[in-house]
């Protein structure tokens, strides 16, 4: 059997056209899906970060802090990034992220709210501690230095030393020598005695001259 050629132009053609749907309806979706809206939220800052969205609409967004503004509603087109310092607190605080787009009837826009816990205080770290100087050891060598005299001598004559022995009262006299502190005692008590009898001698002698 065969296909008239007309036949085959009109199927290619209809399948031209589903490949240039289905290509078309792919692309019309895609910016549909792209927009990604992201953001954290840390003890101390809040980060924003939107892409993908409708470059030639008025998109908005706004944050705030337990009802405060942080960012006051600000106009983006295509992009939006930002970091913003959040306010100290002792509490936790709701940061809200609102955001509005405004392609078509707005439905990637969000309200969310997220809390931000108080930042734990660092302890400072000390500065390294500087060892300290090693102390020399003491020397062994005995100190060469005068000693000290005793506070209280003793009068007492060392033990070590020998005792000088008294003289015995009941030994015999020594010896006398030339040196004897008695011998000129006796030598002129000799004389005394001498002289004595000489005297004595002579006034006899002369008695019995003149008696005779």
């Amino acid at each position: 059997m065969t296909i008239p050629r007309r036949s085959w132009r009109g199927a290619g053609a209809l399948v031209a056209a589903a490949v240039v749907g289905l290509t078309g309806g792919v692309i019309s979706a895609g910016p549909a899906v792209a927009h990604t809206p992201t953001w954290a939220v840390t003890c101390s800052e809040v980060t924003v970060d939107l892409t993908n969205y409708t470059s030639d609409v008025p998109n908005t967004v706004t944050v705030s802090v337990d009802g405060e503004d942080l960012l006051p509603t600000e106009t983006f087109g295509r992009e939006f990034h930002k970091k913003l310092a959040l306010p100290e607190h002792d509490k936790p605080v709701t940061v809200r992220l609102v955001v509005k787009d405004a392609d078509g009837d707005g439905k990637h826009s969000i309200d969310q709210t997220k809390t931000a816990e108080v930042c734990e205080e660092e302890e400072p770290t000390p500065p390294p501690s500087e060892p300290a100087p090693s102390e020399p050891a003491p020397s062994q060598t005995p100190s060469t230095g005068t000693p000290e005299p005793s506070a209280t001598p003793s009068d007492e004559p060392s033990e070590s030393a020998p005792a000088v022995p008294a003289p015995s009262p009941s030994s015999p006299d020594l010896a006398e020598t030339g040196s004897s502190s008695s011998t000129p005692v006796i030598g002129g008590a000799a004389v005394a005695v001498l002289l004595a009898g000489g005297g004595i001698l002579w006034a006899v002698r002369k008695r019995r001259t003149a008696q005779g």
